[in-house]
């Protein structure tokens, strides 16, 4: 099977904990002591408003390849069931294809553009 015929859902899953173990560390990099204080600075990042907020900005930078601005639409299309809890669907929408975005390029073996996506997030 090729990445391209896999569910955007599963690499929205997938960019989902690499997403946030970016963030993590980041987060512990920055000599944040208190588990407390990691979880609070941590949701800046990892909630589905923010996640949306830094694809919106990505994208109007042009940052994206034509091929990873398909696998993007393909996420954003998507056809779910699911119910975001805290977010309108349009907002659960776009965080689920910076999700899938990563993940789709982790299943391809490209690291070093999750770190560009990832020091752009940053401001790194």
């Amino acid at each position: 099977m090729s990445i391209n015929e896999i569910n955007v859902l599963v690499l929205a899953y997938l960019g989902d904990t690499i997403y946030e173990d970016y963030i993590r560390k980041y987060l512990i990099n920055k000599n944040i002591a208190k588990v407390n204080d990691l979880q609070k600075e941590a949701s800046n990042y990892v909630s589905a408003k923010n996640q949306a907020a830094f694809l919106k900005t990505l994208l109007e930078k042009n940052f994206f390849t034509e091929e990873e601005q398909s696998i993007i639409r393909r996420a954003r299309n998507n056809k779910s069931n699911s119910h975001p809890k805290n977010c309108d669907i349009v907002t659960y929408k776009h965080a689920t294809a910076l999700e899938a975005i990563i993940g789709y390029l982790e299943l391809s073996n490209n690291k070093n553009r999750i770190d560009e996506i990832m020091n752009e997030i940053l401001g790194e």
